[in-house]
């Protein structure tokens, strides 16, 4: 109620980026304060439910529900995001050197639609200043990854180099990595998801994981490829055999759209990546149909257009085995984390499971 009464009629007069730096900021400025993580913890952290928690890559995760990439991309929030209840979450896109994006205005919210589009280009502040932050966030309380790309100036010919040097910079940083080549707002970027490319490229991803964990000891970290929801048959099954031959850890599914089927609100014609409720649908399918290509062998994190329990379960029984929110959190404010997971204890009860991990890929059995 304090956001939807107070805090969002506020920032929803803004300009979303505007918007979008405030919260950051000030969640960043909480969560420094005496006392700030204990009160983010007080109004909105989620009790530890035993049926909620789950393990993967021998990463253990308090409950399902993660938040995407793309609303701390520099890993600003850290400590602040991860006291109001969320299982996990990413960071970035994060890209070797600093970069600007594209020009403004780049995010439009689609009120009408429950979507937002973006075009932001991977604006961030590089693999430096990120490992300063997360430096200065101190102990992690939950998992967080890191999503990585490539800067926009660097040919696909050279993009494994710059996923090497991401990695290299943050690999002490992050409990696992994401392989982000499916942002359609760096141009040719979504060409590395096909054929020879993406080969090469996961070959030379996986190598330099082997090489950091080698000189990092401990156990390795699992790194996944965030891929698009805009592809079809062929190409999902041929990219996914090229994903599992890797070897890498899971896939996450999705990204966001260039499609603009349904959408009434007059910022539809915006070129960019567009989130949010039009890409539920999409991005389930999608998980159901990775799922059956890897006979569920390779673990799915769930993106896209979650805004209720159902959605999040949903895309659980066909086949994740965690979720993520971004464009929810936007119109529902920070209370939708605990809203998602009481509603999935509900749905576990009602389906007779007594773990969260006994639904993933339940409408394939």
């Amino acid at each position: 109620m304090l956001y939807k009464n107070i805090a969002k009629p506020v920032l929803f007069r803004m300009d979303p980026e505007k918007a979008h730096h405030l919260t950051i900021d000030g969640l960043h400025t909480v969560a420094n304060l005496p006392g700030g993580r204990a009160l983010l913890r007080g109004l909105y952290s989620v009790p530890a439910y035993a049926e909620l928690e789950t393990s993967l890559w021998g990463v253990r995760f308090a409950n399902p529900i993660g938040l995407a990439a793309g609303l701390d991309k520099n890993a600003k929030a850290v400590p602040g995001f991860s006291s109001i209840g969320f299982g996990f979450m990413e960071v970035g896109t994060v890209t070797p050197k600093p970069q600007a994006g594209n020009e403004l205005p780049r995010l439009f919210r689609l009120p009408e639609d429950h979507a937002l589009i973006n075009r932001m280009g991977f604006n961030n502040v590089g693999i430096e200043t990120m490992a300063e932050h997360l430096k200065q966030a101190g102990r992690r309380t939950i998992p967080v990854a890191v999503n990585i790309g490539k800067n926009k100036v660097t040919p696909n010919e050279q993009a494994e180099e710059d996923y090497r040097a991401c990695i290299r910079g943050l690999y002490g940083y992050g409990d696992f990595f994401v392989v982000n080549i499916s942002s359609p707002n760096t141009p040719d970027l979504r060409n590395l998801q096909h054929g020879d490319d993406l080969s090469r490229l996961l070959a030379a991803v996986q190598d330099e994981m082997k090489l950091q964990h080698q000189k990092a000891g401990g156990a390795p970290k699992p790194v996944l490829v965030k891929i698009a929801p805009d592809l079809e048959g062929d190409e999902i099954e041929y990219m996914v055999r090229t994903i599992v031959e890797s070897g890498v850890s899971g896939i996450i599914a999705s990204n966001t759209t260039i499609s603009r089927a349904g959408l009434t609100h007059k910022h539809k014609g915006e070129t960019g990546g567009l989130s949010g409720r039009p890409l539920t649908e999409r991005s389930t399918k999608l998980i159901h149909t990775i799922y059956s290509a890897t006979e569920g062998k390779l673990p799915i994190i769930g993106s896209g257009g979650i805004f209720t329990a159902r959605d999040a379960y949903d895309k659980i029984r066909a086949g994740a085995s965690l979720v993520e929110v971004y464009t929810a959190l936007i119109y529902e404010g920070p209370g939708l984390v605990r809203r998602l997971n009481e509603g999935l204890r509900e749905l576990l009860r009602k389906d007779g499971f007594s773990r969260i991990s006994e639904a993933v890929g339940a409408d394939h059995r």
